[in-house]
Formats: C-alpha cells, sequence, structure tokens
C-alpha cells in the first residue's frame, strides 16, 4: 500500500487550500483514510477520515466546518479541502490508510499502518 500527499504551499490567513492523497495498492472494501498533521514542535494529530465502505467522514473539533474529505475511487484519490485556514493550521500534513480503524475512535494514528510522506502547509497571519 502507497500513499501520496500532495497540494501543500504557503497561504494567508482566511485562504483556502486543496490536499490531495493518492492511495494505491488497497485491494479490499474496508479500510480508512485518514488526514493527519503535526504542527511545528507538536504531536501528530488526526484531523480528518472517511470510511471508504459507507464514506462516514470524521472530524476533529479543530477543522469541523472548515475541512472537508472526500474522495474520488475511480482516480484512487483522497482529497482535503480545507478552507478558512488559520495560523494555527499550520504543519506537515499526511494521509494514511487503516483496515481495521474503529468508528469509536476513527482520527487516532495508532489504528492507521500505512503512511505517505507528508506536504507542508503554512499559514501566515
Amino acid at each position: 500500500v502507497q500513499l501520496q500527499a500532495s497540494g501543500g504551499g504557503l497561504v494567508q490567513t482566511g485562504e483556502s487550500l486543496k490536499l490531495s492523497c493518492a492511495v494505491s495498492g488497497i485491494t479490499g472494501e474496508d479500510y480508512a483514510i485518514g488526514w493527519f498533521r503535526r504542527p511545528p514542535g507538536d504531536e501528530r494529530e488526526g484531523i480528518s477520515s472517511i470510511m471508504n465502505i459507507d464514506s462516514t467522514t470524521y472530524y476533529s473539533g479543530s477543522v469541523n466546518g472548515r475541512f472537508t474529505i472526500s474522495r474520488d475511487n475511480g482516480k484512487k484519490m483522497v482529497y482535503l479541502q480545507m478552507n478558512a485556514l488559520k495560523p494555527e493550521d499550520t504543519g506537515v500534513y499526511y494521509c494514511a490508510a487503516g483496515f481495521r480503524v474503529p468508528k469509536a475512535s476513527p482520527l487516532q494514528p495508532l489504528w492507521y499502518e500505512a503512511w505517505g510522506q507528508g506536504t507542508l502547509v503554512t499559514v501566515s497571519s
């Protein structure tokens, strides 16, 4: 399984950015794709995930209402539309795949087994 995140960049507060995650090597239907970020000097945190089997989506409180996760299975892509960006959204963003992600904790990094390289998002004030 391979994942590759892209689309990061430098934006100003209030602007938007769309991240893409290219997914390959997954053969089953029951898996989740999550987006995570690591702010400078801080721990990695889960911010959004989508369950492939039923398209259920999850968001952390810090991004709920501003970020939208979506997928295009035909293109094997998962996206993260980020609106109303804030300086505290700055960090390296990663996408990851998990195959036993519980709905009780869909944003916990420990449930995700395959990780892509990150893409840097910088939001200036």
